[in-house]
């Protein structure tokens, strides 16, 4: 049963007003959580590649796609929970909700048991067949993955909760859960490496406190300053026909994530076969491009929270309405940055490293792939909008053809008949297509009958109506 409740906590109802300001407004705390996230990351780059060199920067930075790629398949269950819980809020059902949130927080506490195994295990043998040269740099990329699986509930649980918190239309909360994790890993990465010279592993234990912290501190503001959703580890219920749905809708996201970890450690071990000189270019060039495409990432995110509230409240023409509103934020934001970055690439990199090589890959990256980037926007709204509709067949379809059909194999073909410093523009070719598909999809519109509010019983309603 629905029920009507007041704005709460900084909840977000976007089911009415002016696509473009709520959009707009919701975008602002991701994207400055957007950054605090890349300081996070970078701050480990900086140090890592300054203080303790070029080897270790290589190793920090190879590690991340298979992290993300064994951990992908329960991140995109987590989606798929944000998708129900903006769809739910939009219809008033905070019922379900909090069933919703329970049942996604219980399956978390048990998968991460066999995830944080599996990584353990296998992080060494992944790093081997990406072709990470066994100079110094494997043996540190190594220790990095495996300390990093072992806090690994850290990660996942503020992930789980942004994602809540997201689907409800708030877009601040979690700022300030990164605030937190962000500055217990900057004091921790300087005491651990500047200060008691622990290297890597240093560098990897910071990491796992700063999100465990942040994870622990979030359940505990969730719990203080919201009344519809209750996160209680004693009392957590199961609900296996919403875990259902959450897996329907969260499987083909967690396979599209998983598939683009393993295309990234395919072309990273491309790069890797040009040393770990062009690996620390190309690793400290991928932070600088993060950082870059923040703004229409937190776009993304907003559309998705956007189109789930007005599905949910089946506002179909305000979808449409928040979808041009995205696409104009993201053109006018990537030509900005793409205007401002280029000409001043080789300066950013010298964040990472005073090495001239190191510095040249790293531009031969950037150069390559900033002309491209309104393509990337426009693919990632069209498929933003798409997910929060509950429709995801199509973006895991544009993003297995974009990358495994053309981004990858362009990507051999352009280093083997023109050199390595041509790979990078492999990324515009894949992002055409990954335009394409979503755009196409998005106009067809079979989108707008993926609403799941009213389809989707619990165990306990199920139970009722038998």
């Amino acid at each position: 049963m629905s029920s009507e409740k007041k704005k709460e906590g900084g909840s977000m109802d976007m089911t009415t007003g002016s696509p473009y300001k709520l959009i707009f407004l919701f975008s602002i705390p991701l994207l400055i959580g957007n950054v605090l996230q890349q300081l996070y990351n970078m701050v480990d780059s900086i140090i890592v590649g300054n203080i303790v060199g070029p080897k270790a920067l290589a190793a920090v930075g190879t590690g991340f796609p298979v992290i993300f790629m064994l951990s992908s398949l329960f991140m995109g269950i987590g989606t798929g929970a944000t998708i129900m819980v903006s769809q739910y809020f939009g219809a008033k059902d905070y019922e379900r909700l909090q069933k919703t949130v329970s049942t996604i927080y219980k399956a978390m506490l048990i998968g991460i048991v066999p995830l944080t195994i599996v990584g353990v295990l296998l992080s060494r043998p992944l790093l081997i067949l990406m072709k990470v040269p066994d100079d110094g740099t494997l043996e540190m990329a190594t220790t990095y993955m495996i300390v990093v699986f072992i806090g690994m509930i850290g990660m996942m649980g503020y992930n789980v909760n942004a994602g809540i918190l997201q689907g409800l239309g708030d877009s601040r909360t979690s700022l300030v859960f990164l605030a937190i994790a962000t500055v217990v890993n900057i004091v921790l990465d300087l005491l651990f490496t500047a200060g008691i010279r622990m290297g890597v592993f240093g560098v990897a234990l910071a990491t796992i406190i700063a999100q465990i912290v942040s994870w622990l501190f979030g359940v505990f503001y969730i719990q203080k300053k919201y009344s519809i959703i209750k996160i209680n580890f004693r009392h957590l219920k199961f609900d296996k026909i919403l875990f259902k749905q959450a897996l329907k809708l969260g499987i083909p996201s967690g396979i599209q994530q998983m598939c683009f970890s393993i295309g990234i450690m395919v072309m990273q071990a491309l790069v890797n076969s040009y040393g770990s000189t062009f690996m620390a270019g190309f690793n400290g060039a991928n932070k600088i491009d993060s950082f870059a495409f923040m703004p229409v990432q937190s776009f993304s995110i907003a559309v998705t929270t956007y189109t789930g509230q007005n599905i949910g409240a089946h506002r179909m023409d305000r979808v449409k309405h928040g979808t041009r509103a995205a696409l104009v934020l993201s053109v006018v934001v990537c030509v900005v940055i793409g205007g401002i970055l280029y000409p001043l690439s080789n300066w950013f990199m010298r964040m990472f490293s005073q090495d001239a090589d190191v510095i040249e890959s790293g531009v031969w990256y950037l150069h390559s792939v900033l002309p491209f980037y309104v393509l990337l926007a426009a693919g990632f709204i069209y498929s933003s909008t798409l997910r929060g509709a509950g429709e995801m067949i199509v973006p895991l379809i544009s993003s297995l053809v974009g990358l495994w059909i053309v981004r990858v194999p362009a990507a051999y073909l352009l280093a083997y008949f023109f050199g390595k410093e041509y790979i990078y523009y492999s990324y515009g070719i894949g992002w055409i297509i990954g335009l394409i598909i979503p755009w196409a999809a998005y106009v067809r519109g079979k989108w707008k009958n993926k609403c799941i509010v009213g389809e989707t019983p619990s165990v306990e309603d199920a139970g009722a109506q038998a």
